[in-house]
């Protein structure tokens, strides 16, 4: 449960929720896309 709080701490104050910066991240990682892409990706 402590692990849990911390990481609620890394993503208080951010605009996007939690899940959506995670499943960026994640993108981001695996199929080498840049951050013009990935914000290309979530404005649709």
């Amino acid at each position: 449960m402590n692990k849990l709080k911390s990481l609620d701490g890394l993503f208080a104050g951010r605009h996007f929720d939690r899940e959506v910066i995670i499943l960026c991240v994640r993108w981001y990682l695996r199929y080498k896309l840049s951050r013009r892409d990935l914000v290309e990706m979530m404005a649709v």
